[in-house]
């Protein structure tokens, strides 16, 4: 089949169309020309998208989808009111700015509600204590500036105008009553955020809590304060397998020069705002060395402090160095969690109770485990009921001759 060379498929490159060729009048003529069986073969071999251009020749929008809608704009009637998206912005009337947002921290210090956070996290990953305090009886605020100097590690306990100790100013307040009593000392706080808000919010204010001088300790201990617990430091010292057993930073040991020990002293005395006094971590070999040992208690009575013994240690020294230095320090005669079992430490609670009652004091200690802390607060639950009264532990050291009393039991 030969084709006039004015056609538009056939003609070469740079061939002028003729004047009068349209591309209406150049189709039909293509199809006059074309016999039905060459238009079926030719667009049999014709790729799709060459047939789609055949298919939309002469449309100039290209065959793209089109529609045509008419928008006009009505007025509501009159006797309906308008939207309010429809209303015109009105200028903010004159009225007192928001207060800006406050931290946390802040807000938890106005309402009273106290969260505890694992360190340096601000969503928990751990177990999460909120608890609005109903404290009946208030701790003095600590630090108070009548009781503390400057020192190399930052503010130091004194004893301040008229003798006023720190140990008698951030006690807390004995209750009165009659009947025997018993005090517990909890140790080991702070080093696990949720053992310590555990302990903090399930136990009764008159257990007494000591806070290892590891982390962020201050804010933990301000917070039991604000709880209704007085507080205590735990000195670092040095065990019989040490460096196996290592107490952490800043121990106490009994090779080391004086200096290097009052100096580390003073680091843990600096770690914690409204401290009654120190407790032993660890310390089996130093609190049974007195050269090691009576130098710290000195300083525990020059500083108006007190000094716990925990009661783990053998053949402890506390007691007879206490009175030759005049520190007031107290040994605990019962160590309730020796044992970590439920029914073990429920054994040691009732030892300590039938010794209340046949001696009138008792004080005891006890590590920061949740299964010791579950098994106390169960056990205190009733105590009152069963004629027995909860006190600090600050009531076995300002009492006299209290450390008299614990040496004869050891």
């Amino acid at each position: 089949m030969s084709l006039p060379s004015d056609d538009i498929l056939t003609r070469p490159l740079g061939v002028p169309e003729p004047a009068d060729a349209s591309l209406k009048g150049r189709l039909a003529r293509l199809r006059a020309r074309l016999r039905p069986a060459h238009v079926y073969a030719g667009l049999a071999a014709l790729p799709t998208g060459a047939l789609a251009i055949l298919l939309i020749v002469g449309d100039p929008r290209g065959g793209e989808p089109r529609t045509h809608a008419e928008i006009a704009l009505r007025e509501a009637p009159a006797d309906q009111p308008r939207p309010a998206s429809m209303e015109q912005p009105r200028m903010a009337e004159a009225e007192p700015a928001p207060p800006l947002q406050r931290s946390a921290e802040e807000v938890e210090s106005a309402s009273g509600v106290t969260v505890f956070r694992p360190s340096g996290s601000a969503a928990p990953s751990e177990a999460v204590v909120i608890r609005v305090p109903t404290v009946s009886v208030k701790l003095a605020p600590a630090p108070d500036a009548r009781l503390v100097e400057r020192g190399r590690h930052g503010a130091m306990p004194k004893v301040g105008e008229g003798r006023l100790r720190p140990l008698d100013l951030y006690a807390r307040p004995e209750e009165p009553g009659s009947g025997p009593r018993i005090a517990i000392l909890l140790t080991g706080l702070g080093t696990g955020q949720a053992a310590t808000a555990s302990a903090i919010v399930k136990l009764p204010p008159q257990v007494s809590l000591a806070f290892s001088p590891y982390g962020e300790v201050e804010r933990s201990a301000a917070r039991a304060r604000d709880f209704g617990h007085e507080v205590m430091v735990q000195v670092p010292m040095e065990p019989f397998d040490y460096p196996d057993s290592d107490p952490g930073p800043q121990t106490l040991l009994t090779g080391a020069r004086p200096a290097e020990n009052a100096d580390r002293l003073a680091w843990v005395m600096s770690r914690v705002p409204g401290a009654i006094g120190l407790a032993n971590l660890m310390g089996s070999k130093l609190i049974t060395d007195a050269t090691a040992l009576e130098p710290l208690l000195r300083e525990v009575a020059a500083r108006g402090l007190g000094f716990v013994d925990d009661g783990t240690a053998q053949r402890s020294l506390v007691a007879s160095l206490a009175a030759k230095t005049k520190a007031p320090a107290a040994r605990a005669e019962i160590v309730l969690d020796a044992a970590p079992r439920a029914e073990a430490i429920d054994a040691e609670l009732a030892r300590l109770e039938a010794q209340a009652r046949a001696k009138g004091f008792v004080l005891a200690s006890a590590g920061a485990q949740p299964l010791t802390i579950e098994r106390v607060a169960r056990w205190a639950k009733d105590l009152d009921a069963r004629g027995i009264r909860l006190v600090p532990v600050s009531a076995a050291l300002r009492t006299p001759a209290a450390g008299t009393r614990l040496s004869r039991a050891e």
